[in-house]
Order: structure tokens, then sequence, then C-alpha cells
């Protein structure tokens, strides 16, 4: 028997980051060439008679295993999520303080939005020109230090609400020049065939960090302050900028003619063409399965996202205080890691579009079901299945991106993803806010969870091919 190495990434990099760990192999039937038969072609014959391996349940941990820059990396952000879900919680918590209106608190949504749909497109294109290890530290360390920024305002007593939207408008606009860098990285670190696991690890990174971080920023403000929520938040980015400095420099493959060798760095050091964001545009215009994953991602974050009733409602429905608020916003993060952990199943599904439909539809009828209770616990199990119904979204819509698109357009297409995702939500706490205030949340919370599954069944009927999606025969 011989054995094929699958242990290379896709630059041409040993995915094992210098470890002594025995490769990722297949075994091939390779039958001993025999004198008394004459010259044949070569007949693969099944002759491994082993069981088939049990059906993975848990979350696959290979790419952590694999690739030791994935690996720092994937730590790194984990530490930083919860920082920046502390500091997310803190101040929404801080304005509501000031202003007492869930209205203002929705505008910190619209404050993140505009910055975040700018410069989310432009940093794609400028991460398809750059190089992306540098782009990422250097949006890592704007981060950081808009951290200590609050932390210094909340210890010198400046409570000022238009200093808080200034500062979030800041921290989106670095962030969304470093995620299109930082996402873009993953496919140049790991095989094709390990991206769905690195999706779901991913969703254990953001999820982890949205349950601990509300929770602890929560309790943290209740206790100590706002100032030690955005100073815990402040030093626990510097395990993202330390994972950033390690990686190896990342700038873009280069693609098509006159560029040089495909799968390389070009040979003009990434300035082989001027990265327009039209282009990018243009390469979805003709992706109508990739469309459909933003349009049904939209409907969820827009239309059915409560987050900015969370303060008020912790304290009009529940009678609680911060830490309610706290439990509210952490309870999707719950269902969102269990739903990750949980995720070894996710290898075995070839419907993809199917498989975000539904759990898109889950997740509106979730969030509708909880506007309906007022019991804090059964209305935190419900938030819970949203969170898992948008996880399973979230890993199939990633797979379907990162497989239809070449290095060359990656930075430019997780611009347009980081617009929907991070934007989606921001847009859906300013309508949230703005409904609660001009209704009631119940309103709001119960007829934006009914309107995502009327409009997510409206697009797949005027677009039915994205449910015959087949990951095993792909037409993006």
């Amino acid at each position: 028997m011989t054995r094929a190495s699958a242990e290379d990434t896709p630059d041409g990099r040993s995915g094992r980051g210098g470890q002594d760990e025995p490769p990722i192999s297949v075994d091939v039937a390779d039958p001993a060439p025999s004198a008394d038969t004459p010259d044949t072609p070569d007949i693969p014959v099944a002759t491994d008679a082993r069981p088939a391996p049990k059906r993975r349940i848990l979350a696959d941990l290979t790419p952590l295993r694999t690739s030791a820059d994935y690996r720092r990396l994937w730590v790194g952000n984990t530490i930083s999520w919860i920082g920046q879900a502390m500091t997310a919680l803190a101040v929404s918590l801080q304005v509501y303080d000031i202003t007492h209106s869930s209205f203002s608190v929705g505008l910190v949504g619209l404050f993140s939005l505009v910055p975040l749909v700018v410069f989310g497109l432009y940093g794609g294109a400028i991460a398809d020109t750059v190089d992306r290890r540098k782009l990422g530290l250097y949006s890592a360390a704007g981060l950081c230090a808009l951290s200590f920024a609050l932390a210094g305002a909340a210890l010198a007593g400046y409570h000022h609400v238009w200093f808080l939207y200034g500062v979030v408008a800041l921290q989106a606009t670095c962030g969304a020049l470093n995620s299109p860098a930082r996402t873009s990285m993953i496919p140049r670190l790991l095989p094709p065939e390990q991206l769905p696991a690195a999706n779901a690890l991913n969703s254990i990174t953001t999820t982890s960090g949205t349950m601990l971080g509300p929770m602890l920023g929560g309790l943290l403000v209740g206790l100590w302050g706002y100032q030690a929520a955005y100073v815990i938040d402040a030093v626990a980015f510097t395990a993202a900028l330390y994972a950033m400095w390690r990686l190896p420099s990342m700038r873009p493959l280069a693609d098509g003619p006159g560029t040089g060798t495909p799968g390389t760095p070009g040979a003009d050091g990434g300035k082989r063409q001027r990265a327009s964001v039209l282009d990018g545009l243009r390469f979805l215009a003709t992706r109508p399965n990739i469309r459909m994953t933003f349009f049904t991602d939209l409907c969820a974050m827009v239309l059915a996202h409560p987050r900015a009733l969370f303060p008020a409602i912790a304290v009009v429905w529940y009678g609680g205080d911060a830490k309610t608020a706290g439990l509210l916003a952490a309870a999707p993060a719950v269902g969102a890691l269990l739903g990750s952990v949980f995720s070894g199943w996710f290898g075995r599904v070839h419907r993809h579009g199917l498989a975000i439909a539904l759990s898109v539809a889950a997740w509106g009828t979730a969030v509708a079901v909880f506007g309906l209770t007022r019991n804090l616990w059964l209305g935190l199990v419900f938030l819970a299945l949203a969170g898992c119904a948008d996880t399973i979204s979230m890993v199939f819509r990633s797979t379907m991106l990162q497989a239809a698109t070449p290095d060359a357009m990656r930075g430019r297409l997780q611009g347009v993803f980081i617009v929907v995702v991070a934007g989606g939500p921001r847009a859906g706490d300013f309508l949230a806010g703005t409904l609660g205030d001009l209704t009631s949340p119940r309103v709001a919370i119960v007829g934006g969870g009914a309107a995502c599954v009327v409009a997510v069944g409206l697009l797949v009927t005027r677009w039915r091919a994205f449910l015959r999606y087949d990951a095993r025969d792909p037409r993006p």
C-alpha cells in the first residue's frame, strides 16, 4: 500500500507549522507487480477491509492541528472577541444610562453602519492589493487604541454620548479594514477540504466571545463601572496583535495572464492591478447563489435583530438590570456555540442553499416566539435556539463564498461579506430601536421575526435554484 500525502496548504507551505505530526493521508490500492501476469493498465482494487469511520458529531479540530499560523490566529481572535463583546454591551449600557432611550441605543448601530459599508467595501479592495498581514496588524492596533480611549474617558468621568458615537464609528472603520484582510487569509493557511471545519471553528470564536463578553461586561459594569470593561478589552486585544504579527507575509496571489505564476505572489509585489470595488460587485452579479447567501442573511439581521431592545427589555419585562441585559445578549451566543461544538455533521450536508434557507427561517421563528414570552428563562431558550440556527446559516454561507471566489477577488468579496454580516445587525439595531420607541418592544420583536420568515419565503420562491445548490456540484 502507498499513501498519498495531503498536508500541503494551497500556497505550497507545509500546513503543520513545523510540528512533527503524522501526515494526513488516504489509502490507495497499489498491488505489487507479478512476473506471472502480463503488463496491464492499473486497475484500482479496494483491498482495505477496515470499518468505515464513525460519523463525527463534535467539531472537527483538524485545522487547529495542522496549521500553527491558523491556530495562533484562532486563539488570538477568540480572546479579542470576548473583549470586543464586553465593550459593545458596555457602550450600549452607557448610552442608555446617559439618555434613557432605546432610540439612542439604536443610533449606536447606525453610527457603526455607515463606516462599515464604506470601509468594508474599500477595505476588501485594499486587501486585494497590499500585504494582508500588515493591513490586519495595523487595523487591529487601531482597535486596541480605541479601547484605551474609551477606558481613559470613563476613568476621567467624561460621559458624553457623542464621544461614544464617535469612538464606535472609528471602531467600525478599523473593523471593516481588519475583517476582509483576516478572513481572506484563511484559505491560504488551510487546504480547501478543511474550510467547512475552519468556518465552524471561527463560529466558535465569535459565539464564545459573544456569549462570555456580554456576561462579563454586564458583571464588570455592575461591579466596577464601564472603565473596567474597556480596560480589559484593550488588554485582550494584544492576543490578536501577537497572532497577526507572527503570520508570514500575505500578499495577494497573482491570477490571470501577465501577472506571474498562478498561486504565487505577483512579480510586481502585489500591485499587479488596481483593485476596484466595482469589479467585486460585477463578479458578485454573476453568482446568483452567492448573492442569495447575502440576501437571506440580511432578512435575519435587519428584520429580526432585537439586540438594541435588550437594555429596555431587561428593565421593563423582567425587572432586571445590567446583568439581565448581559444574559439576554449572551443567550444567542450560547446557542450558536452549541451549534458550533456539535458541528461534526455539517460535512455530510450537501444541499447548502436549502440548509441556509431553513436555518434563517428558524431564526425568525425563534425571535418571534421570544417576543411573545414573559418568562426570562424561557425567553433565553428561544434566543439560544435562534443563535444555533444562525451558526448553521453562517457556516454554509461562508463555505459557499470561499469555494466560489479566486484569491485575487477574495478580499473584495469578503468586504461585501463584512458589510452584510456586520452592517446588517447594526441596521437591525437602528430599526428595532426605532420601532420599539414608536410602538413597543413586543411589536418590534414579533413583527420583525415574522417579517424575516416571509421575506425568506419570497426570496426562495423567486430564486428556486438556490434550494437545489449541491456542494458536490457547486454552481455559484
